[in-house]
């Protein structure tokens, strides 16, 4: 018989998005935003200017890529890239969980492309990479945030390619390799992998991605919103702490702090051994338990950040497991994605804590025990 656990995990929030803030997180490292002042103003500027900075630091970006803060979060973000980059040449999309597929569909029935190829796989697994022109633009996603898959690295990817590849790395990126040099176009979100709010998009550009855009104009109107050039030439402000709308100032300073923690526990390999460390637990667990097992089968391309499980469960008892667990206060947020196949997800990102982690999987057995019978 398994026992109800006595304590309970300190951070029990395990959602993939919003992500859990991190450790010893307090509104305190807020009070110095500038409240009530222009983005436009010294001091705005200035903040947002340090945002950019830190991150192609600790990124270890390219010194001629530039990164800029963009609506709408990652969404905003990836659709800014592709109205401005796509329609010169074929395109390729890769997916193989739902957001990937959101890229895809916009492609073909928004900006209305004729010629592309779908390189697909099912949930759990990834396509066949080595059937990706690339004399054609590249559409991809590096982690499936919503099928627990990730591309493992860029050894697919020729330095000598004639398209751009255009990535949407918002799960990977703090949290595992990214090959720059590779990719020409990157987003990702604040509320990811260093528990950042909402609303604001990060765009990263390659040499060749600036180089298209402005020698390049696609068909289709483009709102102010996505614009990145204004005649020929590229809005380097943008790039530059000058947004394009109005930011939250105080968002942007819950990102430098997150920024700050980042630095101040070693970086990029700390980040990123933190993030191993807990997708341990759960392969632990699994290992332990025969009625659970991931989505991804192959460990080779198994996302160490959103990490997805099956259970032996029906749909509803899954549902009592899920609301059991938030009804304790032992995990939040841990169903499956909507459009995924019914399960659990987990994030394993760099700010949640391996002891929190440990402690919710012991909840997780005494849970499904209750359920199941």
């Amino acid at each position: 018989m398994t026992h109800r656990p006595y304590q309970k995990p300190a951070n029990p929030n395990f959602s993939s998005g919003p992500c859990a803030k991190r450790p010893g997180y307090n509104l305190q490292a807020l009070q110095n935003a500038p409240f009530g002042r222009s983005h436009r103003s010294s001091i705005g500027k200035k903040r947002l200017q340090e945002a950019i900075k830190k991150t192609k630091q600790i990124l270890d970006l390219p010194v001629d890529y530039l990164l800029g803060i963009v609506p709408a979060s990652d969404t905003g973000a990836f659709e800014m890239a592709m109205w401005n980059l796509l329609g010169e040449r074929p395109v390729d999309v890769i997916y193989f969980e739902s957001f990937g597929k959101t890229w895809a569909d916009d492609i073909q029935k928004q900006l209305k492309i004729e010629e592309v190829c779908l390189i697909t796989a099912d949930y759990g697994f990834l396509p066949d990479l080595s059937r990706i022109n690339f004399d054609h633009d590249v559409v991809l996603t590096w982690n499936g945030t919503t099928s627990g898959v990730k591309i493992p690295n860029g050894d697919f990817i020729p330095t000598d390619r004639k398209g751009l590849t255009l990535c949407d790395a918002t799960s990977a990126v703090f949290a595992m390799e990214i090959p720059w040099e590779k990719l020409d176009s990157v987003t990702f979100s604040w509320q990811k992998v260093l528990g950042g709010e909402a609303a604001h998009g990060m765009l990263i550009l390659s040499p060749r991605a600036v180089e298209r855009i402005e020698n390049y104009t696609p068909p289709w109107p483009l709102p102010k919103i996505f614009r990145l050039k204004k005649g020929n030439a590229l809005m380097n402000e943008i790039f530059e702490g000058s947004t394009i709308n109005t930011p939250s100032m105080l968002c942007n300073e819950d990102y430098l702090d997150a920024l700050n923690w980042a630095e101040s526990i070693g970086g990029l390999p700390a980040l990123f051994k933190r993030t191993e460390n807990n997708l341990h637990v759960i392969e632990e667990f699994v290992a332990k338990h025969s009625w659970i097992d991931f989505l991804s089968a192959d460990p080779t391309i198994r996302s160490n950040t959103s990490v997805c499980l099956t259970v032996d469960l029906d749909p509803n008892r899954l549902k009592q497991l899920v609301k059991l667990l938030e009804t304790e206060e032992a995990a939040f947020d841990i169903a499956s994605y909507r459009d995924a196949p019914n399960g659990l997800r987990f994030w394993c990102g760099a700010t949640i804590d391996k002891n929190d982690l440990e402690t919710a999987m012991q909840w997780l057995d005494w849970a499904y025990h209750q359920v199941k019978s």
